[in-house]
């Protein structure tokens, strides 16, 4: 029983701290495209860069 006294608090704290963490999240844009991302790395061109040759030391 005396830990009710404890824990009901700590989790009424922690609801309140989800809820505003969840609220910051969906104001800061952080669920604005789900979909971007993913349709990004499908498109993603995969060739190679072409290397520049080095350029060379001068002898003397």
């Amino acid at each position: 029983m005396e830990s009710l006294y404890l824990l009901i608090p700590l989790s009424i704290v922690l609801a309140f701290v989800i809820a505003v963490v969840f609220w910051w999240a969906t104001r800061s844009g952080q669920f604005d495209d789900m979909e971007g991302p993913a349709h990004r790395i499908l498109m993603d061109d995969d060739r190679p860069v072409e290397d520049k040759p080095a350029a060379k030391p001068d002898q003397h």
